[in-house]
């Protein structure tokens, strides 16, 4: 976890009992926080209701809500979205992975937007911006130490 904490006391909530589900909605399940020892869930940082999927027009948005508007881990939090996401796509949207490329996000047209809810953090246009750029997160990805910080957070709890 990182040291220096923006919200050292955050507001902890209980899991919600599961309902049975596969695919792109089961993006919230269990991606530790990079600052505390909870979840996204238990921190309400990620709800369910949050996630959107149109299998028609082949598209998944995710919409989550920073603890405090200034948190300096929001673009972290997204990326960890956007990889668990990547990760976790069910089948019928990938062909063979050797035509995957490592970050894309137009699995067979399949259009992925990860975003902050409106009006909840300061730089709430820069961090969507960032977010849905596939050039900046392919360069986020490079990165030893943020690649480190994303498998951290997506790590199996089995607390």
């Amino acid at each position: 976890m990182v040291s220096g904490l923006i919200n050292a006391n955050p507001v902890v909530y209980e899991k919600k009992e599961r309902r049975n589900r596969t695919g792109p909605s089961d993006v919230d399940e269990d991606i530790k926080d990079p600052e505390h020892p909870y979840s996204l869930e238990e921190l309400k940082v990620i709800t369910e209701d949050a996630i959107e999927v149109d299998d028609q027009r082949s598209h998944v948005r995710v919409t989550f809500t920073p603890t405090v508007e200034h948190c300096s881990m929001a673009t972290v939090i997204g990326l960890c979205l956007r990889v668990k996401l990547m990760r976790s796509l069910p089948s019928r949207y990938k062909s063979s992975l050797s035509e995957l490329v490592k970050v894309n996000f137009f699995y067979l047209d399949i259009k992925v937007d990860i975003r902050v809810a409106p009006g909840t953090h300061a730089t709430e246009a820069a961090v969507n911006k960032q977010l849905n750029d596939k050039e900046r997160v392919a360069a986020a990805l490079e990165n030893p130490n943020l690649v480190d910080m994303v498998d951290e957070c997506l790590a199996p709890s089995y607390a």
